[in-house]
């Protein structure tokens, strides 16, 4: 069975208090979470294209992460494809800082 879609004001992992962090935190924790926003980042895709896309990614993981992106209101549909809405793209844009830094870091590091 599927899980609960992470919401803000509502009990999550790690939170009995449902503070809009913890949820967020929770629903982006989630296995594939993260790289299926990361693919539609640039354009509008299918779910072929995004299994493709994320080798290993099994179907129905896929589903659940796109059921449960849709329900916390991250993405949509557009046709057949997937895309950000207007909160999945503020998402991206608060993401941006940290993927500057994760190069800054392998550049140091790696």
């Amino acid at each position: 069975m599927a899980s609960k879609t992470p919401k803000p004001g509502e009990a999550v992992r790690s939170s009995r208090t449902g503070r809009p962090v913890m949820a967020a935190l929770d629903l982006l924790g989630r296995r594939w979470a993260l790289r299926v926003l990361w693919e539609l980042q640039a354009e509008p895709l299918g779910a072929r294209t995004l299994l493709s896309r994320c080798d290993g990614l099994s179907p129905s993981v896929l589903y659940d992460r796109l059921r449960e992106l849709t329900e916390a209101g991250l993405i949509g549909r557009q046709g057949q494809d997937y895309a950000l809405t207007s909160l999945g793209r503020a998402l991206r844009d608060a993401i941006a800082p940290l993927d500057a830094w994760s190069k800054r870091w392998a550049k140091e590091v790696g």
